[in-house]
């Protein structure tokens, strides 16, 4: 029996988005915000364009937990952002699920991202197509921005496990500082108490 090719009809480049084709260099962090009709959450990491698939519902309802829990705890001048994106360099502008901003930081209701240095607390909840992203690459990314502290969370059987690291300044890389299965329990960057079995509920 002998295969018939098939013929798969291919859009005009011309209706192609221009951000189809990068340029040499990689795009840069200012690009974000003038590439028109971006999918939502777009970021940018190493000078290339990384696109979100749609989310677990593991993701979205930690993602809540957590939010709630560290506006609850975090004290007058903090603030809790979702889903913002974080100017880490020129080509680096990656969105991480939760941010929180230190006091004093620059806020405002036009703002697009965040500077690294405005940062106090990056979360990662860790989905399946963006394991190697959020276990590794972004983690070494906010550490040599100089963000201080950093959370990755992942999936157990349905409930999170928050791994927690504090950034060491002489190495500019984070250090494992704790993992926390029932109750993310911490005194940094504030005292917090979060029960993580309240997912169930949520």
């Amino acid at each position: 029996m002998t295969a018939e090719a098939v013929s798969i009809p291919m859009a005009p480049e011309s209706s192609l988005p221009d951000w189809i084709f990068p340029p040499p260099e990689g795009f840069t962090a200012e690009d974000l915000d003038h590439l028109p009709h971006l999918p939502a959450h777009t970021e940018l990491i190493d000078g290339s364009l990384v696109f979100v698939s749609p989310q677990l519902d593991f993701h979205t309802s930690t993602i809540y937990l957590l939010e709630a829990g560290l506006r609850r705890a975090a004290p007058k001048g903090y603030r809790v952002r979702r889903e913002m994106s974080v100017k880490l360099g020129p080509r680096q502008r990656p969105e991480p699920d939760l941010i929180v901003l230190k006091p004093g930081a620059d806020v405002r209701s036009s703002a697009t991202y965040y500077p690294a240095g405005d940062v106090a607390l990056a979360v990662e909840v860790v989905s399946p197509e963006s394991e190697e992203r959020d276990r590794k690459r972004k983690p070494l990314l906010y550490a040599e921005a100089g963000i201080p502290h950093f959370w990755r969370v992942e999936n157990d059987s349905g409930r999170p496990v928050v791994y927690v690291y504090e950034l060491d300044p002489a190495t500019r890389a984070y250090v494992p500082t704790g993992i926390h299965h029932d109750r993310a329990k911490v005194t940094v960057p504030f005292d917090m108490d979060i029960d993580l079995a309240e997912i169930d509920s949520i």
